[in-house]
């Protein structure tokens, strides 16, 4: 059975509950205000929906994650990462970020990161929960990625190229500066060839909310409160263009 949740009192089912068809849809309803945002989070749920649609949250069974020590890198991208003339920073272009993720793809003409979102995230962002790392060449930006740190826990919402491999260099200058500081997961939601190539992996549904558990705990006002408060990252965002 789905739920549906009031806009007013921020509360999520038990994760358990969520469908199995589709795979880990939970509930519906609820607002997209920072307190709703980054409660799903810190219990493993995520919104995914289209323009056409509610508020529609996740919590998929499998999860796939990244260790971030364990990111997979090849030759090839390892020789693009030294030699493609790329700049990374961190936080410098967030709107710009998700305004490129939000393009239709050519396997993808829709787009689920509405206006909506958008103005959501971008609420995050000034919270300084939400943060985007930009691959830049001759001043240009040409990739990146952007997502949710909590703790030791990077939560992430979508990636974007527009040359070949720049996610993948967001991707491996995040996963860096996490291993040097103290980052335990990245969480990269569902299961996609992409993420796999990279090292990225499954695991229960169980064992990432454990994870949460143990890492984030609850909010100092409890699970039914709306609170806002945002645990920092254990790395610094500032070394993401200087990692090697």
């Amino acid at each position: 059975m789905l739920h549906w949740l009031p806009a007013h009192a921020v509360h999520f089912p038990p994760v358990e509950s969520a469908l199995r068809d589709p795979d880990g849809l939970l509930a519906a309803g609820g607002a997209l205000t920072p307190a709703w945002l980054l409660a799903a989070y810190r219990h493993g749920i995520f919104p995914w929906f289209g323009d056409d649609q509610p508020i529609l949250w996740w919590s998929p069974d499998p999860r796939m994650v990244l260790v971030p020590g364990e990111i997979r890198v090849r030759r090839s991208l390892a020789k693009r990462l030294r030699n493609a003339g790329f700049t990374i920073t961190a936080n410098r272009a967030f709107e710009a970020v998700m305004t490129a993720c939000a393009a239709p793809r050519d396997d993808q003409p829709g787009t689920w990161i509405t206006d909506e979102m958008r103005t959501a995230y971008g609420q995050l962002h000034t919270l300084g929960a939400a943060h985007s790392v930009e691959v830049w060449r001759d001043d240009a930006l040409v990739g990146g990625l952007y997502g949710i740190a909590l703790g030791p826990v990077f939560f992430g919402e979508s990636m974007f190229s527009r040359v070949p491999d720049a996610s993948k260099v967001a991707l491996v200058q995040l996963a860096r500066v996490m291993a040097a500081g103290d980052g335990r997961l990245i969480d990269c939601q569902m299961h996609t060839g992409h993420l796999a190539s990279l090292g990225a992996r499954d695991i229960a549904r169980r064992e990432f909310i454990d994870y949460l558990d143990q890492w984030l705990g609850e909010p100092a006002h409890g699970r039914r409160e709306a609170a806002t408060n945002v645990p920092a990252p254990t790395w610094s965002f500032d070394m993401i263009g200087t990692a090697g």
